[in-house]
């Protein structure tokens, strides 16, 4: 979808995400070592009460269905920026969605525009566990 067909409001849904326990514990044991991903034991003593899922495991989980999606197709330039924040804990087995909303366009060029889409992820209770903030460069009808 080039730069030109985007409105602000567009929304698109993206199919659920589950975050499986061994991965998680895989991709912190890689990426976010510590014991509140890894151990067990320690994360039950926790304010959690269980192992939680690093936050951008999380959110990457979610971002590859929205990728699915493929909201630009070919028009996707490149990625500018994204601003992440965690609101609630993620868990093993928690089923996520997102719901991805054009937020704001501001026209660059007569190349390109930029597209800003906030992502709202919840998890299988409703719960918005992460809102995301990324930019995006797409390019205009020439």
């Amino acid at each position: 979808m080039y730069f030109d067909e985007i409105k602000v409001g567009m929304t698109v849904q993206t199919a659920p995400a589950i975050i499986e326990k061994e991965k998680m514990i895989d991709f912190a044991r890689v990426y976010d070592n510590v014991p509140l991903h890894t151990d067990e034991e320690y994360a039950r003593s926790s304010p959690f009460g269980a192992l939680i899922a690093p936050g951008v495991m999380s959110f990457m989980a979610v971002w590859a269905k929205y990728l699915e999606v493929d909201f630009f197709g070919q028009e996707l330039l490149a990625g500018k920026s994204t601003k992440i924040e965690w609101l609630k804990p993620v868990y093993a087995q928690d089923m996520l969605t997102g719901k991805a909303t054009i937020t704001r366009t501001v026209k660059r060029s007569a190349k390109n525009g930029l597209v800003e889409i906030t992502i709202e992820v919840s998890n299988q209770k409703g719960d918005l566990v992460l809102t995301n903030i990324t930019e995006a460069i797409v390019k205009c009808k020439i």
